[in-house]
């Protein structure tokens, strides 16, 4: 064979391996776009048979549930200085949010007196407070200006008043006493901070209503006051 018909076979050779190299690409395409065409397809009946949730990312970090009272007359209690949003009464609960609701991580004390002047005007009000970064929760209900359950945690136990009551019990939610668990390790404390975090949802479900299924537009905006 002489170099001239040697050097074409090596040409042929190449321009074959370069053929195919595009083939397999092209084929390769046609089989990733159909997969992920596929994978859509499945996505969307998944979605049509369980829709998603969004309840989780509409759920404040903090809120109150006032019972058996009418929107307009929560708004009327809370007017004042201050921004809020207050839901219409969905299943005999009102749920008020916004960044002048007491944080007890803050000041557990003006918290106090906060819910306990509200819920002397209002009657039976409850307190929800969980933050998935920090792991501060807490959770507080009153009666006529009288606490008959509050548990807060913000680094330490800062409010526990009243029994445990059988909806905390069940849920397995972690309540330590002031100044208890010095020597417990760092990380258990974290985990069982954690845990109530995500319980909170849970515990407001059995106590009265979790403000995820309430629909924000359907509320009322006003202004609110400090009532300590």
């Amino acid at each position: 064979m002489s170099p001239t018909d040697a050097e074409t076979l090596m040409l042929l050779a190449a321009h074959f391996l370069a053929l195919g190299v595009a083939v397999m690409v092209f084929l390769w395409m046609i089989f990733l776009h159909r997969h992920t065409r596929a994978l859509g397809q499945t996505l969307q009946q998944i979605q049509r048979i369980h829709p998603p949730v969004h309840g989780a990312a509409q759920r404040p970090s903090t809120w109150l549930a006032v019972r058996s009272v009418e929107a307009e007359r929560v708004r009327s209690a809370l007017a004042g200085n201050g921004k809020f949003f207050i839901s219409p009464r969905v299943n005999g609960w009102v749920v008020v949010t916004g960044p002048d609701l007491p944080d007890p991580g803050e000041d557990v004390d003006a918290c106090h007196l906060f819910l306990t002047a509200l819920s002397r005007e209002l009657g039976h009000v409850q307190f929800f407070h969980a933050e998935k970064f920090s792991r501060h929760h807490a959770w507080a209900r009153m009666d006529d200006g009288c606490v008959t359950r509050a548990y807060a945690w913000a680094g330490e136990t800062v409010w526990n008043q009243g029994a445990k009551t059988l909806a905390e019990n069940r849920l397995g939610m972690k309540c330590s006493g002031y100044g208890e668990n010095p020597d417990v390790e760092f990380w258990t404390i974290n985990e069982n901070a954690a845990a109530n975090v995500e319980k909170v949802p849970l515990l407001a479900a059995r106590w009265s209503i979790d403000p995820a299924i309430l629909h924000r537009a359907n509320g009322i905006a006003g202004e609110s006051s400090r009532l300590y």
